[in-house]
């Protein structure tokens, strides 16, 4: 086995699914996080196959398919509310696993922290990486934020698209704007949606598009593509979301007036990254969205995170020289995650510039994860 004692910086999906993997592979796992205590934030997610079958394999497949709710394909229609089709989603997990489920971030997250605490990983919170060094004895001794030092096999980045890591690796490539916002939402829906996108026939200063995902018997996660830039109009955001929804309608009219001054929303600005050079210095390495995140139009930045973790540890894990093992995952992640970013920042320019004529978003959409059928 190449390494026995390692050290993940991170405790969001890719953290989590990295530290059960190889605390399954008898490896001494250290997790690490900046945050003092766990809390319940965030929204919605939608769940592709591909990310089940890496639930599965990790053994929390059960409790996930019992906080989710199964989607049965996605309709896409104009915000006036005509049909423009109904997506069956390929089931990239495997024909034995549902094709897409909507569940909470929190609840997801509570379940991979638990299973990581079964296995033993020692989770400290209120900790960063402060700083690195690679040893001649093939180790890494890593600085922590408390100023203590510890050496490793492997330390393991998994700090997200805002990675403070990352350029010390000597990784060049950095997030950038994709020239889109988004608010995000939980609230009320009626037993008869079951998930739905629509568009603007043309950029008439609302939303880019807004989309919904069950999360529950009677709940869904919305979310509204925008501007990058939260005006300063006046507005609570609230109204603000009201705003931007207002020329959308059928379903879209009730989750709009389901919005109010109680519903917990968020707004924020998405970037990307994709970083095709080598994703490691040494002995430490990045994973997930520290590495490639994309704006969430396919629904496969989680998917692909928990894929980057899962078969990190496997390869890894094994007995083999270290640099001959990191090449192969790399080799073998690149392909695929570039297929999910060159889908996605398409998908993100059409929505840049409704009406374009060559927009055809359901095709990309589904070729995209036809493409990802197959194992990873």
């Amino acid at each position: 086995m190449s390494v026995r004692k390692i050290l993940i910086v991170g405790g969001g999906f890719t953290g989590l699914t990295a530290a059960i993997a190889f605390a399954q592979r008898d490896v001494d796992v250290t997790l690490i996080d900046k945050v003092s205590a766990w809390a319940r934030v965030g929204h919605g997610l939608t769940i592709q196959g591909n990310a089940l079958r890496v639930f599965r394999e990790i053994g929390v497949i059960d409790q996930v398919l019992a906080v989710g709710q199964p989607e049965n394909g996605v309709t896409l229609r104009l915000a006036d509310g005509t049909l423009l089709e109904h997506l069956e989603t390929p089931r990239t997990g495997g024909e034995d696993l549902p094709a897409t489920i909507g569940a909470l971030r929190p609840d997801l997250h509570e379940i991979l922290v638990a299973k990581a605490e079964e296995y033993g990983v020692e989770i400290r919170l209120g900790q960063e990486l402060a700083d690195y060094a690679n040893n001649e004895d093939g180790t890494v001794t890593s600085e922590l934020s408390d100023g203590s030092r510890e050496t490793w096999d492997l330390v393991v980045v998994a700090e997200g698209i805002k990675s403070p890591t990352r350029p010390k690796i000597g990784i060049v490539e950095n997030r950038a704007p994709s020239g889109l916002g988004i608010w995000r939402a939980v609230t009320t829906r009626t037993p008869e949606m079951t998930g739905a996108l629509a568009f603007p026939v043309a950029d008439d200063g609302g939303a880019f598009k807004v989309g919904y995902t069950p999360v529950s018997a009677d709940q869904c996660y919305v979310y509204v593509l925008c501007r990058p830039e939260r005006v300063d109009n006046g507005l609570e955001d609230w109204q603000e979301a009201r705003r931007l929804m207002e020329n959308f309608h059928g379903e879209f009219d009730y989750l709009r007036e389901s919005i109010d001054e109680s519903t917990f929303l968020n707004f924020q600005q998405i970037e990307w990254v994709f970083v095709d050079s080598p994703w490691h210095d040494g002995r430490v390495v990045a994973l997930g969205e520290a590495v490639h995140a994309v704006p969430p139009l396919i629904a496969q930045g989680a998917a692909q995170c928990l894929e980057d973790a899962l078969l990190f540890a496997e390869h890894v894990a094994a007995d083999g020289d270290l640099e001959e093992q990191l090449a192969a995952f790399y080799a073998r992640r690149i392909p695929r995650i570039k297929g999910v970013v060159d889908a996605s920042m398409r998908l993100a320019e059409w929505e840049l510039h409704p009406g374009a004529p060559d927009a055809d978003p359901g095709r990309v959409m589904g070729e995209a994860l036809a493409a990802l059928v197959a194992a990873p």
